[in-house]
């Protein structure tokens, strides 16, 4: 194992946008492509990815509005956006088929782009990217979820987004988000999602208007449709101590053929994390089992 290795970071342009990347290698081997959700950074990854580069060549991406990559003033943060990021991304690289691993948001991004691009795939892992969010539960009136949409938007030009006076107090903020975390994977994560302001304090990298969920996105037919297209074999994750729901019965996990559910004690949504020991161990037995390519 490479412990110490530190990726190199690397931009790409996407949308008129600059966003970050970090290659933790290894050339020659195949492609394997890691995309966390909404309000995280790529460098939570790094326990998986130092797992996986001897066997695989790892990139991690920072999406649109997070960690390092560009903010988009004017853009909606929509689940298609993301998608065509790692589109462009994906063909920059230009190693098909790909790998990919996914966290909530970033697992819906993957999931979606398994579905229109499935002989780019080759193996799929889904952490929690079905059972959030409102598809699957009966969806407000399109008038309310505009005003809704529109209200919420226009509070946050109203609200500067929140500060820390120290790395101690971010660290804290991000242990109550997931009491899970041990102490030193929570500084980790901190150090890498926050940026110092001159006065000392701190902030998430984050851009603030990611919190807003576009009021008009996939329905659930549409979802189900695209998610029907995936080919790859595809492992999905469930914490039992999770807020989304049981993928079992959950539609659009339904809609995916060729899926083995994994469902995981004493671990929240961000389960890599919590059960970091059985998420390898089970993440690679999926992408080593040849037979299922």
């Amino acid at each position: 194992m490479h412990a110490s290795l530190e990726p190199a970071s690397h931009y790409f342009y996407s949308d008129r946008l600059k966003l970050q990347f970090w290659d933790w290698g290894t050339e020659g081997k195949p492609v394997l492509i890691l995309v966390h959700g909404t309000r995280d950074h790529a460098r939570s990854w790094d326990w998986i990815a130092r797992a996986l580069r001897d066997d695989y060549h790892v990139y991690a991406l920072d999406l649109r509005g997070h960690g390092n990559s560009a903010w988009a003033p004017g853009a909606l943060y929509s689940v298609p956006e993301h998608i065509l990021d790692l589109t462009v991304f994906a063909d920059i690289i230009g190693k098909y088929p790909v790998r990919l691993i996914g966290h909530s948001l970033g697992a819906m991004v993957s999931l979606y782009f398994s579905g229109t691009y499935p002989e780019k795939v080759a193996k799929l892992v889904a952490i929690e990217g079905v059972g959030v969010g409102p598809l699957g539960s009966t969806p407000k009136p399109a008038p309310e979820r505009m005003r809704n949409w529109i209200g919420k938007t226009r509070d946050l030009e109203d609200h500067a987004a929140r500060t820390y006076a120290d790395l101690a107090a971010a660290v804290a903020r991000m242990k109550e988000a997931n009491p899970f975390l041990s102490d030193e994977v929570a500084r980790h994560l901190t150090l890498h999602g926050t940026n110092w302001n001159a006065d000392g304090s701190l902030v998430w990298k984050f851009d603030n208007y990611t919190r807003v969920i576009h009021p008009f996105g996939l329905g659930l037919e549409e979802a189900t449709q695209i998610l029907g297209q995936i080919a790859c074999p595809t492992l999905l994750f469930w914490g039992r101590q999770s807020f989304a729901r049981d993928p079992d019965g959950d539609p659009q996990a339904a809609a995916i053929r060729n899926k083995t559910i994994v469902k995981v004690d004493q671990a929240g949504h961000w389960l890599h994390h919590d059960q970091l020991e059985l998420f390898l161990r089970e993440t690679k037995k999926s992408l080593a089992d040849e037979k299922q390519r």
